[in-house]
């Protein structure tokens, strides 16, 4: 049965998220289908959540690609998939060198977090042998957290990459179970579960994510959603589409920034006590309504994404500032 029409005190929503205890799934869909005029009072009820448990705290974290293009999966949203036509650079994996480097520029834009991200299905025995040393030189010589995201792992090569000091490991679900299929055919949801199962077992911090704008329906969001908290993910990059030109979703471009901030609001709700980051295609799809997002999500990217440019960090730190939030430093 739709909400829409029917007034809502939102700060029960908060309520039942401070208690732990989750939205129905009419609740749920009830802030996608909120009216905008909801918007600012959605935000608010979200903020008592990510408040209580955050404060004004704001997670920073840095992506390198580490290796561009050059991938066999036929993900739609990516531009570095087998079936992309888009002109983006390919290279294989970067020098171990590189690599560190990328850490201390992590530092001096303080983010906490540096993300080591590569193209393709999952790492060969050498690619992860070059990712360890990497991150074994970066722990030795500097305080940070590192995420990795290499595709699908096994047991064992996630408990190599523990081994070795990585902190985090990044495998998003990108969506519902019942709308993966459309969006890649060359490997399963179920792997992508399997990996995030690996990572955890591993006894790294499990982080998966999804991606919004995909053709989904709003019941498809609050799925991802449930799902995402079913398997206790610690940290939730909710990205939005950013539909590139030569990608097989090029064409969708749907989005606009009130719905972007009633995701990010449904993610607090559902997920009061983890790290939702307002991730890939912030700037393109929030825009000016960028700072409102810090209002239910406490974590953001700094720099650059894989293919795309983020705004340059100085304006992140700025908005952080201008909002009377603080950059969380790592802690190690």
């Amino acid at each position: 049965m739709s909400t829409v029409g029917i007034a809502i005190d939102w700060n029960t929503y908060a309520d039942k998220a401070l208690r732990g205890e989750l939205l129905t799934e009419q609740e749920a869909l009830s802030v996608l289908e909120a009216d905008d005029d909801e918007l600012l009072a959605i935000l608010q009820a979200a903020f008592r959540v990510r408040k209580h448990y955050f404060g004004k705290k704001v997670k920073l974290n840095l992506i390198i690609n580490a290796k561009s293009g050059l991938c066999p999966e036929d993900c739609g949203y990516c531009s570095q998939s087998i079936v992309s036509k888009a002109p983006v650079e390919k290279y294989p994996l970067l020098e171990k060198d590189v690599l560190v480097d990328g850490a201390r520029k992590a530092m001096e834009m303080q983010a906490g977090t540096y993300c080591i991200v590569a193209s393709g299905k999952g790492p060969t025995p050498r690619e992860l042998d070059h990712v360890i040393a990497a991150v074994e030189e970066i722990k030795s010589t500097m305080p940070m957290k590192i995420c990795a995201c290499l595709g699908i792992l096994s047991q064992d090569q996630a408990n190599r990459l523990k081994s070795a000091g990585v902190d985090r490991y990044n495998h998003n679900l990108n969506t519902s179970a019942g709308h993966f299929a459309h969006i890649t055919s060359t490997h399963t949801y179920e792997d992508r579960v399997t990996t995030v199962d690996h990572a955890k077992a591993s006894g790294m911090s499990p982080c998966s994510g999804c991606i919004v704008g995909m053709g989904e329906s709003q019941a498809d969001v609050v799925q991802v959603a449930y799902a995402l908290r079913d398997l206790d993910a610690d940290s939730i990059p909710v990205n939005f589409l950013n539909s590139i030109p030569g990608t097989p979703l090029e064409t969708l471009k749907h989005l606009n920034p009130r719905y972007c901030l009633k995701v990010l609001a449904l993610f607090r709700f559902i997920c009061p006590t983890k790290e939702i980051r307002a991730s890939g295609g912030r700037e393109v799809n929030l825009r000016s309504l960028q700072p409102l997002a810090l209002y239910a999500a406490n974590s953001i990217f700094v720099g650059d994404y894989l293919t795309t440019e983020g705004q340059e960090a100085t304006d992140d730190h700025r908005m952080i500032e201008d909002l009377g939030f603080e950059i969380e430093l790592c802690a190690l």
